[in-house]
């Protein structure tokens, strides 16, 4: 009974409010609002196949030191990760006995330069002073030299027993001869000593260029000998990706041509520019080497993977939509977008394919082009509402 008490009072406090006007009434004209969303156009792109292939990042150069000359290891200048500047030794193997050999070298040098002196000194005097005109090993106070002089040696040229001039002559040549083989010692020993110092060279590794230590093989105190590897030295300021690309692809590439490359640190997406093509392809695997080149301050190092996203000249271009990847929303197992249609959100469900060098993705199918999708849809957000 009390509850009818009740409800007809409720009921009577209403009709007794809507007449007297002091309950709001929506007005039969009015519309609700419309929420403003973010939205994007599907545009439409025309592409070809595409393929990607692994890699591997490897340094910009890279070289493999090595010992010239057999010995133990003195010097060492760090471990894997030092940095070094053209010229600076890198290791350093015992010289000793090279340099004991110098000091020998230098000797002969010296020695060598005496006795071409002394040849020069020769052949002067013979060509300002003949041996054949000279008193001085006739005794007695030079008469019987003289005597000699003027009439044996005479007599003795107008019978043909001698010839003074021919014997001048054989002198100076052989005082000539005597400069040449003192030139040759000379020459020898110098020979000697420039080859001792290059050993003195090969005996120290240097840094090629700026770069860094990739790996070590030896230690100071290691005994080696000529070829044995020493360190691993690289240049890792500009990385590249050396692939091995099949015939089919290799065929659209060019030198120059830029493509997409992914990096093994964090997915990241760069651009690598095609820096060479091998000429020639493996015969086994069917396959052209390739290296590219990454930007400057790419982020990973060396023995990275990669992948670069190749396009396949063999596939004729197709026509399909791009959107952002902002309007892609998954619910389910299923990637679908909000497509704006008369100012109301409607669910469609699309088909995704690769993504683009611009940051969208492809829609297979799904959408036509030109609909305006929704950027970012809330979560809440209902198909028709």
């Amino acid at each position: 009974m009390r509850v009818l008490i009740r409800l007809a009072l409720s009921v009577f406090i209403l009709m007794t409010a809507y007449f007297t006007g002091f309950l709001p009434v929506r007005p039969a004209n009015a519309q609700q609002s419309e929420t403003i969303y973010q939205t994007a156009r599907v545009s439409t792109t025309t592409t070809g196949s595409q393929a990607t292939v692994g890699g591997t990042v490897v340094p910009f150069k890279q070289v493999t030191l090595t010992a010239q000359t057999p010995g133990r290891v003195t010097f060492l200048v760090g471990i894997e990760g030092h940095r070094a500047t053209t010229g600076e030794v890198l290791v350093r193997i015992n010289d000793d006995d090279i340099q004991a050999q110098r000091r020998a070298a230098s000797a002969q040098i010296s020695q060598a330069e005496a006795a071409l002196r002394n040849s020069q000194m020769q052949y002067s005097r013979e060509l300002y002073a003949p041996r054949v005109d000279s008193i001085s090993g006739f005794p007695g106070m030079g008469i019987p030299a003289t005597f000699d002089q003027f009439f044996t040696r005479g007599f003795s040229n107008s019978f043909g027993n001698s010839n003074s001039a021919l014997e001048r002559q054989a002198d100076l040549y052989a005082r000539g001869v005597g400069i040449n083989q003192a030139q040759s010692a000379m020459q020898q020993a110098q020979a000697n000593l420039e080859g001792l110092d290059a050993r003195l060279r090969d005996s120290r590794s240097v840094a090629p260029f700026d770069g860094v230590i990739i790996s070590k093989m030896v230690e100071v105190g290691d005994t080696v000998q000529p070829g044995m590897a020493l360190i691993t030295y690289a240049f890792t300021d500009y990385l590249r990706i050396d692939a091995e690309v099949p015939v089919r692809l290799a065929a659209g590439l060019r030198e120059g041509m830029i493509v997409r490359a992914r990096l093994d640190v964090g997915g990241v997406q760069v651009d690598a520019k095609v820096a060479q093509i091998f000429p020639v392809a493996n015969p086994k695997r069917h396959t052209v080497r390739v290296k590219f080149d990454l930007p400057f301050d790419t982020p990973g190092g060396p023995g990275m993977y990669a992948e670069v996203t190749i396009p396949d000249s063999s596939v004729p271009m197709r026509t399909q939509q791009a959107l952002p990847t902002d309007a892609l929303i998954w619910r389910g197992s299923l990637p679908s977008v909000f497509v704006l249609e008369n100012g109301r959100p409607s669910l469609r469900i699309v088909r995704v394919g690769y993504p683009l060098p611009d940051g969208r993705v492809a829609i297979v199918s799904g959408l036509t082009g030109g609909e305006q999708v929704i950027l970012n849809p809330p979560a809440n957000l209902i198909s028709g509402n």
